[in-house]
């Protein structure tokens, strides 16, 4: 947990959490990261650990604009709850958060940070809708097979 919370805190220190919020959560829930030597910092973690862990690193709950949250509303007092209510409206297993996570890896990567692949299953555009199948054409001296009669 201690190596997330340094993930965490570059990110936020190097100006990479605007814009990629909910990047981040979905790095921190289902990626694995390691250092750029193989040192390995997290293979991911639940939601309830990363909004403590957000509530402890003072994470501006403006950030959850970004996913549609509104600071106002979502348990001012209590600043772990309200995360866990953002992590929640994330979407974090979306394809706009696999999209906004691998750019987000991008930018890591010069901070010392290797991210690992989107688990198994979710991919970063919708696949095209697949045609239905043609029906066969007759040739044109033959007649369609008539329905026997019960």
């Amino acid at each position: 947990m201690d190596g997330l919370r340094e993930l965490l805190e570059a990110a936020r220190a190097n100006g990479l959490v605007s814009g990629h919020f909910r990047g981040l959560l979905h790095i921190a829930i289902g990626r694995r990261v390691t250092k750029l030597d193989g040192t390995k910092i997290s293979d991911g973690m639940t939601w309830r650990p990363l909004a403590a862990l957000l509530k402890t690193l003072r994470f501006d709950p403006e950030y959850g604009r970004e996913v549609g949250a509104d600071p106002d509303t979502l348990s001012p007092r209590d600043r772990e709850r309200y995360w866990y209510a953002v992590i929640g409206m994330a979407g974090v297993d979306s394809s706009q958060a696999v999209a906004e996570a691998e750019k987000l890896a991008e930018a890591l990567k010069p901070l010392g940070y290797l991210v690992g692949p989107a688990p198994a299953g979710l991919r970063t555009s919708t696949p095209a809708p697949k045609e239905a199948p043609a029906t066969p054409k007759r040739p044109s001296g033959e007649e369609e097979p008539q329905k026997k009669k019960k």
